[in-house]
Protein backbone atom coordinates (compact mmCIF):
# COMPACT_ATOMS: atom_id res chain seq x y z
CA UNK A 1 0.00 0.00 0.00
CA UNK A 2 0.95 3.54 -0.60
CA UNK A 3 1.19 6.41 2.18
CA UNK A 4 0.85 9.78 1.13
CA UNK A 5 2.43 12.46 3.72
CA UNK A 6 0.74 15.82 1.74
CA UNK A 7 2.09 19.23 2.88
CA UNK A 8 0.05 20.98 5.86
CA UNK A 9 -2.20 23.88 4.25
CA UNK A 10 -2.96 25.47 7.68
CA UNK A 11 -1.55 28.95 8.16
CA UNK A 12 1.62 28.89 10.29
CA UNK A 13 1.62 25.18 10.69
CA UNK A 14 5.38 23.73 10.00
CA UNK A 15 5.00 20.30 10.94
CA UNK A 16 4.69 17.63 9.00
CA UNK A 17 3.65 13.89 9.30
CA UNK A 18 6.23 12.10 9.20
CA UNK A 19 10.33 12.41 8.40
CA UNK A 20 13.07 10.52 6.71
CA UNK A 21 13.95 8.65 9.68
CA UNK A 22 10.10 7.44 10.21
CA UNK A 23 9.94 6.83 6.03
CA UNK A 24 12.92 3.96 5.78
CA UNK A 25 11.15 2.04 8.71
CA UNK A 26 7.84 2.49 7.09
CA UNK A 27 10.11 1.01 3.81
CA UNK A 28 11.13 -2.12 5.66
CA UNK A 29 6.80 -3.18 6.77
CA UNK A 30 6.44 -2.97 3.26
CA UNK A 31 4.88 0.08 2.21
CA UNK A 32 5.65 2.80 -0.74
CA UNK A 33 5.98 6.00 1.04
CA UNK A 34 5.15 9.57 -1.49
CA UNK A 35 6.04 12.72 -0.09
CA UNK A 36 4.73 16.24 -1.57
CA UNK A 37 7.44 18.37 -3.02
CA UNK A 38 8.57 21.11 -0.05
CA UNK A 39 5.96 19.29 2.85
CA UNK A 40 8.93 19.16 5.11
CA UNK A 41 10.45 22.13 4.40
CA UNK A 42 8.86 24.21 7.21
CA UNK A 43 10.51 21.40 9.88
CA UNK A 44 13.97 21.64 7.94
CA UNK A 45 13.51 18.43 6.35
CA UNK A 46 14.23 18.48 2.28
CA UNK A 47 12.99 16.94 -0.30
CA UNK A 48 16.36 15.51 -1.31
CA UNK A 49 16.67 14.18 2.81
CA UNK A 50 13.25 12.28 1.94
CA UNK A 51 14.47 10.67 -1.34
CA UNK A 52 17.43 9.87 0.01
CA UNK A 53 15.53 8.03 2.82
CA UNK A 54 13.44 6.16 -0.18
CA UNK A 55 10.35 8.01 -0.87
CA UNK A 56 9.18 9.15 -3.77
CA UNK A 57 8.44 13.22 -4.51
CA UNK A 58 5.01 14.04 -5.90
CA UNK A 59 4.82 17.91 -7.28
CA UNK A 60 1.28 17.65 -7.28
CA UNK A 61 -0.72 17.66 -4.79
CA UNK A 62 -4.38 16.04 -6.25
CA UNK A 63 -1.98 13.29 -7.48
CA UNK A 64 -0.57 12.46 -4.38
CA UNK A 65 -4.28 12.67 -2.74
CA UNK A 66 -5.62 10.37 -5.60
CA UNK A 67 -3.04 7.85 -5.46
CA UNK A 68 -2.30 6.94 -1.91
CA UNK A 69 -3.89 4.30 0.04
CA UNK A 70 -3.17 5.86 3.29
CA UNK A 71 -2.49 9.20 3.99
CA UNK A 72 -0.67 10.53 7.40
CA UNK A 73 -1.56 14.16 7.96
CA UNK A 74 -1.09 16.29 11.31
CA UNK A 75 -3.74 18.95 10.99
CA UNK A 76 -7.40 18.51 10.52
CA UNK A 77 -8.56 18.08 6.61
CA UNK A 78 -9.81 21.01 4.90
CA UNK A 79 -12.78 20.39 2.61
CA UNK A 80 -10.63 21.36 -0.42
CA UNK A 81 -8.56 18.07 0.70
CA UNK A 82 -11.62 16.02 1.14
CA UNK A 83 -12.37 17.07 -2.22
CA UNK A 84 -9.57 14.95 -3.24
CA UNK A 85 -9.01 12.27 -1.37
CA UNK A 86 -9.82 9.16 -3.18
CA UNK A 87 -13.20 6.66 -2.25
CA UNK A 88 -11.99 4.09 0.29
CA UNK A 89 -8.70 6.01 1.61
CA UNK A 90 -7.63 5.85 5.29
CA UNK A 91 -6.72 9.08 6.67
CA UNK A 92 -4.44 9.19 10.04
CA UNK A 93 -4.32 12.23 12.27
CA UNK A 94 -5.74 14.89 14.26
CA UNK A 95 -9.72 14.67 13.17
CA UNK A 96 -11.22 16.04 16.46
CA UNK A 97 -14.69 14.30 15.96
CA UNK A 98 -16.63 16.07 18.85
CA UNK A 99 -15.62 19.43 17.31
CA UNK A 100 -15.89 18.64 13.90
CA UNK A 101 -19.51 17.20 12.65
CA UNK A 102 -19.45 18.21 9.09
CA UNK A 103 -16.47 17.16 8.08
CA UNK A 104 -17.11 13.45 9.42
CA UNK A 105 -20.04 13.36 7.63
CA UNK A 106 -17.90 14.87 4.47
CA UNK A 107 -14.92 12.14 4.94
CA UNK A 108 -18.30 9.44 5.66
CA UNK A 109 -19.08 10.09 2.04
CA UNK A 110 -15.87 9.32 0.49
CA UNK A 111 -16.10 5.67 2.48
CA UNK A 112 -13.06 6.49 4.17
CA UNK A 113 -11.93 4.68 7.12
CA UNK A 114 -10.28 7.29 9.61
CA UNK A 115 -8.45 6.88 12.33
CA UNK A 116 -8.24 10.25 14.91
CA UNK A 117 -5.16 9.95 16.58
CA UNK A 118 -6.70 12.45 19.23
CA UNK A 119 -9.45 9.72 20.21
CA UNK A 120 -6.69 6.73 21.24
CA UNK A 121 -7.57 5.49 24.76
CA UNK A 122 -4.75 6.52 27.00
CA UNK A 123 -5.78 4.49 29.74
CA UNK A 124 -4.81 1.72 28.12
CA UNK A 125 -0.96 0.93 29.03
CA UNK A 126 -0.11 -0.11 25.25
CA UNK A 127 -1.46 2.78 23.62
CA UNK A 128 1.55 5.26 25.42
CA UNK A 129 3.93 4.75 22.21
CA UNK A 130 1.11 5.80 20.16
CA UNK A 131 0.24 8.66 22.26
CA UNK A 132 0.83 12.37 19.83
CA UNK A 133 -1.50 14.02 22.37
CA UNK A 134 1.24 13.50 25.42
CA UNK A 135 4.45 14.10 22.75
CA UNK A 136 2.66 17.17 21.29
CA UNK A 137 1.98 18.41 24.74
CA UNK A 138 5.01 18.28 26.13
CA UNK A 139 6.77 20.06 23.28
CA UNK A 140 4.37 23.24 23.54
CA UNK A 141 4.87 23.00 27.39
CA UNK A 142 8.76 23.54 26.79
CA UNK A 143 8.06 25.85 24.06
CA UNK A 144 5.66 28.02 26.33
CA UNK A 145 8.61 28.64 28.84
CA UNK A 146 11.00 29.33 26.08
CA UNK A 147 8.63 32.05 24.88
CA UNK A 148 7.82 33.79 28.10
CA UNK A 149 11.54 33.67 28.82
CA UNK A 150 11.75 35.66 25.29
CA UNK A 151 9.65 38.29 26.94
CA UNK A 152 10.33 38.58 30.34
CA UNK A 153 13.55 40.74 30.34
CA UNK A 154 15.43 39.29 33.16
CA UNK A 155 17.03 35.98 34.22
CA UNK A 156 15.36 33.15 35.33
CA UNK A 157 18.21 32.02 38.14
CA UNK A 158 19.05 33.93 41.23
CA UNK A 159 22.77 35.56 40.42
CA UNK A 160 25.18 37.51 42.76
CA UNK A 161 27.09 39.55 40.27
CA UNK A 162 29.64 42.95 41.23
CA UNK A 163 26.79 44.97 39.81
CA UNK A 164 23.98 43.53 42.63
CA UNK A 165 21.64 40.47 43.42
CA UNK A 166 19.43 39.22 41.22
CA UNK A 167 16.83 36.90 42.57
CA UNK A 168 15.15 34.22 40.69
CA UNK A 169 11.95 34.51 38.41
CA UNK A 170 8.91 33.30 40.26
CA UNK A 171 6.55 30.83 37.75
CA UNK A 172 3.06 29.60 38.65
CA UNK A 173 1.96 26.96 36.19
CA UNK A 174 -1.88 26.81 36.02
CA UNK A 175 -2.46 23.07 35.19
CA UNK A 176 -0.54 20.13 35.43
CA UNK A 177 -1.32 17.59 33.08
CA UNK A 178 1.59 16.54 30.39
CA UNK A 179 2.24 20.43 29.06
CA UNK A 180 1.93 21.81 32.43
CA UNK A 181 4.54 19.04 33.58
CA UNK A 182 7.16 20.00 30.49
CA UNK A 183 7.02 23.87 31.62
CA UNK A 184 7.65 22.90 35.12
CA UNK A 185 10.94 20.75 34.89
CA UNK A 186 11.78 23.50 32.05
CA UNK A 187 11.22 26.32 33.88
CA UNK A 188 12.64 24.85 37.29
CA UNK A 189 16.01 24.01 35.28
CA UNK A 190 16.65 27.06 34.17
CA UNK A 191 16.46 28.10 37.67
CA UNK A 192 13.20 29.84 38.41
CA UNK A 193 11.08 29.59 41.63
CA UNK A 194 8.26 27.03 40.20
CA UNK A 195 4.75 26.90 41.69
CA UNK A 196 1.54 24.80 39.90
CA UNK A 197 -2.16 24.19 40.68
CA UNK A 198 -4.19 21.17 39.04
CA UNK A 199 -7.87 19.69 40.30
CA UNK A 200 -6.21 16.44 40.50
CA UNK A 201 -4.77 16.35 44.22
CA UNK A 202 -2.19 13.01 42.92
CA UNK A 203 -0.34 15.25 40.75
CA UNK A 204 1.33 17.07 43.57
CA UNK A 205 4.00 14.29 43.58
CA UNK A 206 4.86 14.58 40.30
CA UNK A 207 5.47 18.12 40.48
CA UNK A 208 7.43 17.92 43.38
CA UNK A 209 9.63 15.92 41.45
CA UNK A 210 10.08 18.46 39.05
CA UNK A 211 11.23 20.81 41.29
CA UNK A 212 8.19 22.78 41.86
CA UNK A 213 5.76 23.68 44.65
CA UNK A 214 2.13 22.52 44.30
CA UNK A 215 0.17 25.31 45.57
CA UNK A 216 -3.09 23.46 46.65
CA UNK A 217 -6.88 25.51 46.63
CA UNK A 218 -8.27 25.35 50.07
CA UNK A 219 -11.61 23.04 49.06
CA UNK A 220 -11.72 19.53 49.50
CA UNK A 221 -12.88 18.14 45.83
CA UNK A 222 -11.49 15.58 43.88
CA UNK A 223 -10.69 17.17 40.36
CA UNK A 224 -9.74 13.46 38.14
CA UNK A 225 -11.94 13.04 35.22
CA UNK A 226 -11.69 10.26 32.54
CA UNK A 227 -8.70 9.72 30.49
CA UNK A 228 -6.22 11.71 32.53
CA UNK A 229 -8.28 14.59 31.78
CA UNK A 230 -9.52 17.17 34.36
CA UNK A 231 -13.20 17.55 35.02
CA UNK A 232 -15.45 20.59 35.50
CA UNK A 233 -15.22 21.35 39.21
CA UNK A 234 -18.00 22.73 41.38
CA UNK A 235 -18.68 26.61 41.64
CA UNK A 236 -17.55 26.34 45.18
CA UNK A 237 -14.41 24.85 43.93
CA UNK A 238 -13.70 27.82 41.21
CA UNK A 239 -14.31 30.18 43.67
CA UNK A 240 -11.24 28.97 46.15
CA UNK A 241 -9.35 28.56 42.90
CA UNK A 242 -10.04 32.03 41.74
CA UNK A 243 -8.67 33.35 44.79
CA UNK A 244 -5.90 31.06 44.55
CA UNK A 245 -5.01 32.75 41.60
CA UNK A 246 -5.74 35.74 42.47
CA UNK A 247 -2.83 35.80 45.30
CA UNK A 248 -0.38 34.16 42.94
CA UNK A 249 -0.68 36.89 40.18
CA UNK A 250 -0.03 39.37 42.99
CA UNK A 251 3.41 37.47 43.75
CA UNK A 252 4.48 35.79 40.69
CA UNK A 253 6.84 37.54 37.63
CA UNK A 254 5.29 34.43 34.78
CA UNK A 255 2.00 32.94 34.56
CA UNK A 256 1.97 29.86 31.93
CA UNK A 257 -2.07 28.28 31.80
CA UNK A 258 -2.38 25.47 30.11
CA UNK A 259 -6.43 24.00 31.13
CA UNK A 260 -8.74 22.59 28.83
CA UNK A 261 -11.53 20.14 29.33
CA UNK A 262 -11.47 17.96 25.79
CA UNK A 263 -14.81 19.13 23.99
CA UNK A 264 -15.82 22.57 26.24
CA UNK A 265 -14.23 26.07 25.94
CA UNK A 266 -11.22 26.33 27.80
CA UNK A 267 -11.73 27.94 31.50
CA UNK A 268 -11.64 31.11 32.23
CA UNK A 269 -8.70 31.69 35.30
CA UNK A 270 -7.36 34.94 35.24
CA UNK A 271 -9.25 37.65 34.91
CA UNK A 272 -8.55 40.96 33.72
CA UNK A 273 -8.59 42.11 37.61
CA UNK A 274 -5.49 39.45 38.12
CA UNK A 275 -3.56 40.99 35.43
CA UNK A 276 -3.95 44.36 36.30
CA UNK A 277 -2.67 43.36 39.96
CA UNK A 278 0.39 42.30 38.27
CA UNK A 279 3.61 43.55 38.38
CA UNK A 280 4.81 45.74 35.29
CA UNK A 281 6.73 43.69 33.25
CA UNK A 282 5.52 40.26 34.14
CA UNK A 283 4.37 37.91 31.37
CA UNK A 284 1.56 35.58 31.09
CA UNK A 285 1.30 32.64 28.50
CA UNK A 286 -2.11 31.41 27.38
CA UNK A 287 -1.43 27.70 25.99
CA UNK A 288 -5.28 27.65 25.89
CA UNK A 289 -5.72 30.64 23.29
CA UNK A 290 -7.00 28.55 20.30
CA UNK A 291 -9.86 27.52 22.70
CA UNK A 292 -11.08 30.76 24.16
CA UNK A 293 -7.90 30.99 26.34
CA UNK A 294 -7.56 30.53 30.06
CA UNK A 295 -6.72 34.56 30.50
CA UNK A 296 -9.58 37.05 29.83
CA UNK A 297 -7.66 39.06 28.12
CA UNK A 298 -5.78 36.90 25.47
CA UNK A 299 -5.96 37.33 21.92
CA UNK A 300 -5.73 34.49 19.95
CA UNK A 301 -1.91 33.80 17.78
CA UNK A 302 -0.85 37.40 19.05
CA UNK A 303 1.20 38.53 21.99
CA UNK A 304 -0.22 41.68 22.99
CA UNK A 305 0.25 44.06 26.68
CA UNK A 306 -2.27 44.80 28.81
CA UNK A 307 -1.71 47.19 31.89
CA UNK A 308 2.06 46.51 31.34
CA UNK A 309 1.65 42.84 31.39
CA UNK A 310 2.46 40.85 27.98
CA UNK A 311 -0.31 37.97 27.38
CA UNK A 312 1.01 35.28 24.72
CA UNK A 313 -1.41 33.43 22.97
CA UNK A 314 0.10 31.96 20.43
CA UNK A 315 -1.69 29.05 19.00
CA UNK A 316 1.47 27.72 16.95
CA UNK A 317 4.04 26.54 19.71
CA UNK A 318 4.27 22.89 18.24
CA UNK A 319 5.16 24.50 14.96
CA UNK A 320 7.68 26.92 16.80
CA UNK A 321 9.77 23.43 17.24
CA UNK A 322 8.90 22.17 14.26
CA UNK A 323 11.29 19.86 13.83
CA UNK A 324 11.15 18.35 17.56
CA UNK A 325 7.65 17.87 17.42
CA UNK A 326 7.18 16.22 13.35
CA UNK A 327 9.65 13.78 15.06
CA UNK A 328 8.00 12.60 17.69
CA UNK A 329 4.58 12.62 15.57
CA UNK A 330 5.99 10.43 13.06
CA UNK A 331 7.24 8.09 15.80
CA UNK A 332 4.13 8.29 16.91
CA UNK A 333 2.25 7.14 14.09
CA UNK A 334 4.66 4.85 12.78
CA UNK A 335 3.82 3.09 16.02
CA UNK A 336 0.32 2.88 15.01
CA UNK A 337 1.50 1.50 11.50
CA UNK A 338 2.83 -1.09 13.18
CA UNK A 339 -0.39 -2.15 15.54
CA UNK A 340 -2.62 -2.13 12.19
CA UNK A 341 0.41 -4.20 9.99
CA UNK A 342 1.71 -6.71 12.14
CA UNK A 343 2.28 -9.26 9.16
CA UNK A 344 5.23 -6.38 7.78
CA UNK A 345 3.54 -7.20 4.52
CA UNK A 346 3.09 -3.28 3.75
CA UNK A 347 -0.98 -4.00 3.95
CA UNK A 348 -2.86 -2.70 7.29
CA UNK A 349 -5.93 -4.58 8.43
CA UNK A 350 -7.76 -2.24 11.03
CA UNK A 351 -9.13 -4.32 13.35
CA UNK A 352 -11.81 -3.17 15.51
CA UNK A 353 -11.39 -6.47 18.42
CA UNK A 354 -8.56 -4.24 19.62
CA UNK A 355 -9.39 -1.90 21.67
CA UNK A 356 -6.92 0.14 20.96
CA UNK A 357 -7.68 0.34 17.19
CA UNK A 358 -11.39 0.58 18.04
CA UNK A 359 -10.88 3.44 20.18
CA UNK A 360 -8.85 5.72 17.30
CA UNK A 361 -11.39 4.37 14.33
CA UNK A 362 -13.80 7.03 14.04
CA UNK A 363 -15.28 5.92 10.70
CA UNK A 364 -14.93 2.58 9.22
CA UNK A 365 -15.70 2.48 5.30
CA UNK A 366 -17.97 5.32 5.27
CA UNK A 367 -19.64 4.63 8.54
CA UNK A 368 -19.52 7.00 11.37
CA UNK A 369 -18.10 4.68 14.82
CA UNK A 370 -17.36 7.38 16.81
CA UNK A 371 -17.74 7.25 20.07
CA UNK A 372 -16.45 4.21 20.70
CA UNK A 373 -17.97 1.80 23.71
CA UNK A 374 -16.39 2.43 26.83
CA UNK A 375 -13.47 0.07 27.37
CA UNK A 376 -13.79 -2.37 29.83
CA UNK A 377 -10.55 -2.75 32.22
CA UNK A 378 -9.81 -5.79 34.14
CA UNK A 379 -10.88 -5.40 37.77
CA UNK A 380 -8.16 -4.62 39.84
CA UNK A 381 -6.50 -7.63 41.63
CA UNK A 382 -7.64 -7.90 45.57
CA UNK A 383 -5.47 -6.37 48.05
CA UNK A 384 -3.14 -8.72 49.56
CA UNK A 385 -3.48 -8.60 53.67
CA UNK A 386 -0.63 -7.42 54.84
CA UNK A 387 0.95 -9.71 57.07
CA UNK A 388 1.49 -8.57 61.20
CA UNK A 389 5.21 -8.15 62.49
CA UNK A 390 6.16 -10.93 64.31
CA UNK A 391 6.65 -10.55 67.89
CA UNK A 392 8.70 -11.93 70.52
CA UNK A 393 6.64 -14.43 72.14
CA UNK A 394 6.61 -17.66 74.49
CA UNK A 395 5.44 -21.30 73.14
CA UNK A 396 1.89 -19.77 73.49
CA UNK A 397 2.12 -17.89 71.05
CA UNK A 398 1.73 -14.56 73.23
CA UNK A 399 4.20 -11.64 74.20
CA UNK A 400 6.96 -12.46 76.28
CA UNK A 401 6.19 -10.94 79.22
CA UNK A 402 8.93 -9.02 81.62
CA UNK A 403 8.72 -11.40 84.12
CA UNK A 404 9.49 -14.39 81.67
CA UNK A 405 12.59 -12.04 80.15
CA UNK A 406 13.79 -11.62 83.91
CA UNK A 407 14.05 -15.72 84.13
CA UNK A 408 15.49 -16.09 80.77
CA UNK A 409 18.40 -13.86 82.02
CA UNK A 410 18.38 -15.51 85.49
CA UNK A 411 18.85 -18.82 83.93
CA UNK A 412 21.62 -17.28 81.73
CA UNK A 413 23.85 -16.10 84.61
CA UNK A 414 23.06 -18.89 86.97
CA UNK A 415 24.81 -21.07 83.66
CA UNK A 416 27.36 -18.50 83.41
CA UNK A 417 27.82 -18.81 87.30
CA UNK A 418 28.69 -22.66 86.76
CA UNK A 419 30.74 -22.52 83.84
CA UNK A 420 33.28 -20.14 85.51
CA UNK A 421 33.21 -22.38 88.63
CA UNK A 422 34.15 -25.67 86.97
CA UNK A 423 35.12 -24.90 84.09
CA UNK A 424 39.42 -24.59 83.35
CA UNK A 425 40.72 -20.99 83.15
CA UNK A 426 42.25 -21.60 79.53
CA UNK A 427 38.36 -22.35 78.78
CA UNK A 428 36.82 -19.26 80.49
CA UNK A 429 39.43 -16.89 78.88
CA UNK A 430 38.52 -17.97 75.29
CA UNK A 431 35.05 -18.04 76.01
CA UNK A 432 34.85 -14.67 77.16
CA UNK A 433 36.83 -13.77 74.32
CA UNK A 434 34.53 -15.38 71.83
CA UNK A 435 31.53 -13.21 73.63
CA UNK A 436 33.31 -10.03 72.99
CA UNK A 437 34.05 -10.92 69.28
CA UNK A 438 30.44 -11.38 68.44
CA UNK A 439 29.10 -8.43 70.10
CA UNK A 440 31.88 -5.90 68.31
CA UNK A 441 31.19 -8.14 64.81
CA UNK A 442 27.46 -7.53 65.25
CA UNK A 443 28.31 -3.87 66.27
CA UNK A 444 30.74 -3.47 63.04
CA UNK A 445 28.64 -5.17 60.62
CA UNK A 446 25.59 -2.99 61.44
CA UNK A 447 26.73 0.05 61.45
CA UNK A 448 28.49 0.76 58.37
CA UNK A 449 26.56 3.11 57.01
CA UNK A 450 25.01 1.89 53.68
CA UNK A 451 25.18 5.06 52.13
CA UNK A 452 28.82 4.79 51.97
CA UNK A 453 28.31 1.54 49.42
CA UNK A 454 25.65 -1.04 48.44
CA UNK A 455 23.84 -2.73 51.57
CA UNK A 456 25.68 -6.36 50.67
CA UNK A 457 28.81 -4.79 50.33
CA UNK A 458 28.19 -2.99 53.50
CA UNK A 459 27.96 -6.36 55.13
CA UNK A 460 30.54 -8.16 53.09
CA UNK A 461 33.26 -5.47 53.47
CA UNK A 462 32.75 -5.54 57.06
CA UNK A 463 33.29 -8.97 57.56
CA UNK A 464 36.33 -8.86 55.91
CA UNK A 465 37.37 -6.06 57.88
CA UNK A 466 36.66 -8.54 61.03
CA UNK A 467 38.78 -11.27 59.16
CA UNK A 468 41.78 -8.52 58.65
CA UNK A 469 42.23 -7.55 62.23
CA UNK A 470 41.88 -11.12 63.63
CA UNK A 471 44.65 -12.37 60.93
CA UNK A 472 46.34 -9.47 61.55
CA UNK A 473 47.09 -9.99 65.72
CA UNK A 474 48.43 -13.42 64.73
CA UNK A 475 50.86 -12.26 62.50
CA UNK A 476 54.24 -11.15 64.87
CA UNK A 477 57.55 -11.10 63.16
CA UNK A 478 59.09 -14.42 62.86
CA UNK A 479 62.11 -15.45 64.38
CA UNK A 480 62.84 -18.01 61.40
CA UNK A 481 59.89 -19.93 59.76
CA UNK A 482 59.55 -23.19 60.79
CA UNK A 483 56.47 -24.92 59.70
CA UNK A 484 56.63 -28.14 61.91
CA UNK A 485 55.63 -25.25 64.71
CA UNK A 486 51.94 -25.09 64.98
CA UNK A 487 52.28 -21.44 65.30
CA UNK A 488 53.94 -21.24 61.73
CA UNK A 489 50.85 -22.90 60.27
CA UNK A 490 48.63 -20.27 62.14
CA UNK A 491 50.86 -17.60 60.69
CA UNK A 492 50.78 -18.17 57.31
CA UNK A 493 46.85 -19.24 57.46
CA UNK A 494 47.00 -15.36 58.86
CA UNK A 495 48.98 -14.39 55.96
CA UNK A 496 47.16 -15.93 53.14
CA UNK A 497 43.47 -14.75 54.77
CA UNK A 498 44.88 -10.96 54.85
CA UNK A 499 45.62 -10.85 51.11
CA UNK A 500 42.11 -12.72 50.37
CA UNK A 501 40.49 -10.41 51.94
CA UNK A 502 42.31 -7.33 50.45
CA UNK A 503 41.03 -8.13 47.47
CA UNK A 504 37.42 -8.87 48.15
CA UNK A 505 37.61 -5.57 49.85
CA UNK A 506 38.93 -3.52 47.72
CA UNK A 507 37.26 -5.25 44.26
CA UNK A 508 34.13 -4.40 46.64
CA UNK A 509 34.61 -0.54 47.12
CA UNK A 510 35.35 -1.12 43.37
CA UNK A 511 32.20 -2.70 42.02
CA UNK A 512 30.67 0.03 44.88
CA UNK A 513 32.35 3.12 43.19
CA UNK A 514 31.30 1.72 39.13
CA UNK A 515 27.48 0.93 40.66
CA UNK A 516 27.12 4.80 42.23
CA UNK A 517 28.46 5.99 38.81
CA UNK A 518 25.53 4.56 37.08
CA UNK A 519 22.96 6.80 38.91
CA UNK A 520 25.25 10.29 38.63
CA UNK A 521 24.55 13.03 35.63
Amino acid sequence: MRIGIPAETHAGEKRVATVPEIVEKLIKQGFNVAVESGAGDGANFSDEAYRTAGAEIVNDKAALWAESDIVFKVTVPTSSEVNLMRVGITLIGFIWPAQNPELMQQLAAKKATVLAIDALPRQLSRAQKMDALTSQAGVAGYRAVIEAANVFGRFFNGQITAAGKVPPAKVFIAGAGVAGLAAIGTAAGLGAVVRANDTRAEVADQVKSLGGEFVKVEYEEEGGGGGGYAKVMSEGFLQAQREMYAKQAREVDIIITTALIPGRPAPMLITAEMVKSMRPGSVIVDMAAERGGNCELTEAGKAVVKHGVTIVGYTDLNSRLARQSSTLYATNLFRLTEELCKTKDGVINVNMEDDAIRGLTVIKDGEITWPAPAIKMPPPKPAVAAKPAPAAHGSSGAPASAGKTAAFFAVAALLFLLIGAYAPPAFLGHFTVFVLACFVGYMVVWNVTPALHTPLMSVTNAISSIIAIGALVQVSPPMMLDMTRPDDWIRALAVAGIALTAVNMFGGFAVTRRMLAMFRK
